[in-house]
Parts: structure tokens; C-alpha cells; sequence
């Protein structure tokens, strides 16, 4: 496999020798090192999982306390941008005033995160909401979310 035999009595192949400056690096030297940095970069550039679900949690709250106080411009300015498209195309009008006629009110406390990459599904006391993230920070896709078995959730705020 285009490697060099280890001899001419041998039908076995020797991997060939990865040349840097300086001299050279075996193959699987090299492939351990770039593995390794490349979960480097992965784990720097997204934060750990605990700092992940402490920023979803924070954005919740955020979301939960300014429905609550009816702060509408705060809960649109937590949503997802195709999530407020839909929003503001099916009600005909802007987002803070649909918003409003939305059947959405205070969920209670966090019981759980699950963060799965740039996705989140966050279970409060009666509400389920799901979140992406953004180069902007977390928003919110979907919230009024109900569990329905064995199908999706059906979510009273969604984008397209």
C-alpha cells in the first residue's frame, strides 16, 4: 500500500515516515498529536458541557423571567431568528405584539438540561423548550413544547 517493504524476504509493508523540518514523525505519532488537537480546539472553541448547560440555563431564565414581566422585547430578542420569522408571518404582525397573544406564561424552575452540540432541550416544571446556538449566544427555537408519545413535541412557538 504504498509503503516500502521492511525487506525483500518480507511480504509485510512499513508505514510510511511523515517528514516535518527537522527530521520525521511516524504515522501514528502524528495522527495521535493532530486527534488530540483537534479535541483541543473542539472542547476551547464550545466550552465545556457544564459551562454549555449553565449558559442554556441562564438564557432560559432570561426567556422565563421576561415572559413572566411581559417584557416582550426581551423575549423576541431571545429568539431564533427563523423562530421569530415564523412567529411574525403567521400572526401578521410584529413580534412583540404577537408574542403577546401567544399562550405562553411562566414555566417554573429548570429540572433538566440535555445539551446535544450547538442544540439544547431544557424540561421546566410545565414547559419544555429547545434551544441552538448562535454566533450571537443561545436563543430559544421552540418553546410551549408538550411531549406526545412516540411522536415530536408539539410546540405552540416554533420557527420554519
Amino acid at each position: 500500500m504504498g509503503g516500502k517493504p521492511l525487506s525483500t524476504s518480507s511480504t509485510r509493508w512499513a508505514r510510511p515516515a511523515l517528514s516535518r523540518p527537522g527530521g520525521s514523525v511516524s504515522g501514528r505519532w502524528w495522527g495521535r498529536a493532530v486527534a488530540v488537537a483537534a479535541l483541543i480546539v473542539t472542547t476551547s472553541a464550545c466550552g465545556s458541557l457544564d459551562e454549555r448547560r449553565d449558559d442554556v440555563t441562564a438564557e432560559v431564565t432570561g426567556f422565563e423571567q421576561a415572559l413572566g414581566a411581559e417584557q416582550f422585547a426581551r423575549v423576541c430578542a431571545a429568539l431564533a431568528p427563523e423562530t421569530l420569522e415564523e412567529l411574525e408571518q403567521s400572526a401578521r404582525s410584529s413580534c412583540e405584539e404577537a408574542i403577546g397573544e401567544e399562550d405562553l406564561t411562566e414555566a417554573g424552575a429548570v429540572r433538566r438540561v440535555d445539551v446535544y452540540g450547538d442544540q439544547a432541550r431544557v424540561v421546566l416544571d410545565q414547559d419544555t423548550l429547545f434551544l441552538s446556538h448562535f454566533p450571537t449566544g443561545w436563543k430559544v427555537t421552540a418553546a410551549g413544547c408538550t411531549p406526545r408519545e412516540g411522536r415530536p413535541y408539539q410546540c405552540e412557538l416554533k420557527g420554519g
